[in-house]
Parts: C-alpha cells; sequence; structure tokens
C-alpha cells in the first residue's frame, strides 16, 4: 500500500528499539569500565591486586622486590656456573698487581672446575711450577691463582695468591723446589713451615718478594681442603662497589669475617652474585643487598 513503512524500518533505515544497542557498543562500554575501575583486594585477589596496583607504595615495593629477584636470579646463575659461594671476590690489596688491581671483581669457580693439564696431585690446581712446563697460564703468569683460609682457619680472611709448587709431607722444600733468587740463600733450618709438616701448596702474591710461608707471613703450606676457590676471570673496577659499602658502614653492616686478601698486609674482597651486575636500576637499587652478597678477600 502506497505510504506504508515496511516492520522495523523509518524511511528506509533499520530502526533501533529504545534500550538497545550495538554489539560493538557494549563492548566499548565494557572496555570504558575496566580501564577506570581501580583495581582491589576483593575484587581482584591479593596477588592480581599487587602486580596491577598503581598505588606509590605498592609500585615503590614492587620496584624493590624486582630488583632483588634479578641479583638473586644472577646470583644463583653464577652459583651454578662456578660451584662455589660467594662466587666474586673483590681484590683489596696489590699483591697481585700488575695482574690484579685493588677494586677489580674476580670470578671465581670451584678448583675442580676449568682444570688445566697437569694438575697438582689430586687438586684442579695447576702450579706455577708445572705451568711454566706445559704453557698453562691465568692472570699474566703460569698457574693458577687460588683462594684459601689461612691456616684452615675459617674465621680469618681468606687470600688470594697464586700456586707456585706442590710439596709433600717431610719435604726440604726450600733446598728442593724454591727459587733460589726468592728465598736468597736461605735453608730449611730457617724457615718454621720446613720440612712441610703435609702435602699442600706453596703460595705467593705476584707483587710480593717472598712466599706466604718463608719469612714472617705465618702461613702455614695450604692444604687442597683449605682451598675455597679458583680465580677465573677478572673484571676491572667492579670491586669498588663492596669496598665502598664496606667503608660506609665500618663492617658494621657487612661482617668482614668472609674477606679474601691479595698479598701481605694486603686484601681483596669478593661479591656474591652474587653479586653481580644486574643492569642499571636493578643494581642501583638492590645496592646495599649486592654489596653484602659480595665476600671479602684479604692477602
Amino acid at each position: 500500500m502506497a505510504g506504508a513503512v515496511g516492520e522495523g524500518k523509518v524511511d528506509g533505515r533499520p530502526r533501533q528499539t529504545a534500550g538497545t544497542m550495538s554489539g560493538s557498543d557494549d563492548a566499548d562500554a565494557a572496555e570504558g569500565n575496566s580501564s577506570t575501575d581501580p583495581v582491589t583486594i576483593e575484587d581482584d585477589g591479593v596477588v592480581r591486586w599487587f602486580f596491577r596496583s598503581e598505588d606509590g607504595t605498592v609500585v615503590f615495593v614492587r620496584d624493590i622486590l624486582t630488583s632483588v629477584a634479578i641479583v638473586a636470579a644472577i646470583g644463583l646463575l653464577l652459583f651454578a656456573i662456578s660451584g662455589v659461594w660467594p662466587p666474586l671476590v673483590a681484590v683489596e690489596s696489590g699483591s697481585m698487581e700488575p695482574n690484579m688491581q685493588r677494586g677489580d671483581l674476580i670470578f671465581v669457580v670451584d678448583e675442580d672446575r676449568f682444570v688445566g693439564d697437569d694438575p697438582a696431585a689430586d687438586t684442579g690446581v695447576v702450579t706455577l711450577e708445572d705451568g711454566e712446563a706445559n704453557g698453562y697460564e691465568t692472570f699474566g703468569q703460569p698457574g693458577d691463582v687460588i683462594i684459601f683460609e689461612p691456616n684452615g682457619n675459617p674465621a680469618a680472611t681468606p687470600i688470594i695468591h697464586r700456586a707456585h709448587f706442590w710439596v709433600e709431607e717431610d719435604e726440604n722444600w726450600v733446598e728442593t723446589r724454591a727459587d733460589e733468587e726468592i728465598v736468597a740463600g736461605g735453608s730449611c733450618d730457617d724457615v718454621p713451615t720446613c720440612p712441610a709438616p703435609h702435602d699442600g701448596f706453596v703460595t705467593k702474591g705476584d707483587n710480593n718478594d717472598g712466599y706466604d710461608q718463608y719469612g714472617g707471613a705465618g702461613n702455614d703450606v695450604v692444604k687442597p681442603e683449605w682451598i675455597t676457590g679458583k680465580a677465573q676471570l677478572r673484571i676491572p673496577w667492579l670491586g669498588h662497589v663492596r669496598l665502598f659499602f664496606d667503608e660506609l658502614f665500618a663492617g658494621m653492616l657487612i661482617p668482614s669475617a668472609g674477606s679474601a686478601a691479595a698479598g701481605t698486609g694486603g686484601t681483596a674482597t669478593g661479591i656474591a652474585a652474587g653479586h653481580t651486575t644486574a643492569a642499571g636500576t636493578a643494581l642501583a637499587t638492590a645496592g646495599i643487598g649486592l654489596a653484602a652478597g659480595i665476600d671479602r678477600r684479604r692477602r
């Protein structure tokens, strides 16, 4: 019939019933509501609320925990590779110069890892004496650099020095193995550790004039079980992070009992994942925790 209007259309266009809207309009409205609704513990649960909340205090705590988690993850990775804890030490003194400088960060591994040719006895340590014969070098000279507890005392500051040669119990090592230029014509009668009281290593800092077991250092021949690690890699300057916190807190926040040193009268420090280099913000945010993870090494 002329002038009639088809059902559902007005002037030829689809007619919308009051109170209805298209599907796209429904989605847009829902999205708008979700973006403006605040995240709450009641609606979202504690975990989701913690990770999505924009509250300033929550954001700060979340950033701190994230930084600590990054540092911890790096520490666990380094431990898996090195097999020792802490896996990093920061050098505090100059007894290993020029091959290790004060403030260097040294990556440490268990003695049975990354073993060179002809290690001494049943250990994973290659001495300077054997390194000279087979061409094995670390840190600029033949042989391995080891970290050890002086006289087997775990409460003493550990030492980081090069293993020069292996001696057996009752061996007159001053006259049979020692470098004549170092002992300067001395005899076994002049040295408390000669004859050797047990099997072990005679050690020396690269920048020191004498062996640790010769003269006034008071260190005994190093038993294999006193060795806590073997130096593997040097990272210049990063050890100053630990040294800074040590000086800042004067040993009150970070005990110095776990330190290691690098030469007569000197020291070296270490870091535990331990420390280590998470990038930028993570390292800065977790600075104190990072420094606390660094082990100090004296010589």
